[in-house]
């Protein structure tokens, strides 16, 4: 179950990337990515920054959202985690901040579940082929990505691939973001391609 508890967390993470953050008091909307090696990354405000206690409410403080201790760590948008920033901007466009920083998850609630952050601070192996399977997913966009859209009935206006994981694929549409889940986990990029080409597919390609 422990696993499981982990997989279902992680899922509702990648499905809710835009939410709230509580520190010192106050609570404002932000959004979130997940960089490859599992931490979270958004622009923040100053105040945030040196914040004792901070918490994600993903997508809000409701009873079955997905609450998140984190701690900030400052990130130079011109330095070696740049393309974070861009990465960040092609999943929710141009920040209204300009402060940027990584997020190691602490702790995290979801529904009964209490897990450690060690344990959903982890890599993608998909990293070093996500560029090219999203290349590969965004160029049948009615063969495969609409179709996987119908599939798994969410509403796909204008969608674009820009991330990529074991559990699924995250599409930018005309106005947000939203999270296209895998049938099962997917841990090689091998198992992604054939899934996209149909071989694996719940889906027949073209449908949509």
């Amino acid at each position: 179950m422990a696993d499981e508890t982990v997989d279902m967390t992680l899922e509702t993470l990648h499905a809710n990337l835009k939410g709230f953050i509580r520190f010192d008091g106050d609570r404002i909307p932000i959004r979130v990515i997940v960089a490859p090696d599992g931490w979270l990354v958004a622009p923040v405000m100053e105040a945030m920054l040196g914040a004792v206690e901070t918490v994600l409410e993903l997508p809000d403080d409701g009873e079955t959202s997905l609450q998140l201790m984190v701690s900030l760590e400052r990130m130079d948008a011109d330095g070696e985690h740049a393309g974070l920033c861009d990465r960040w901007r092609a999943y929710h466009g141009e920040p209204d901040d300009v402060r940027w920083a990584r997020m190691q998850i602490d702790a995290s609630r979801y529904l009964q579940w209490f897990v450690d952050g060690e344990a959903l601070i982890i890599a993608n192996p998909l990293a070093s082929d996500e560029a090219s399977l999203l290349k590969m997913i965004n160029a049948k966009p009615r063969t495969f990505l609409k179709a996987f859209c119908t599939a798994v009935k969410v509403s796909c206006e204008d969608p674009v691939a820009v991330g990529l994981d074991p559990g699924g694929i995250d599409i930018r549409r005309a106005h947000d973001v939203a999270r296209l889940a895998f049938p099962m986990r997917f841990m090689e990029s091998g198992q992604v391609r054939s899934f996209i080409e149909g071989s694996s597919s719940p889906f027949i390609p073209g449908m949509a």
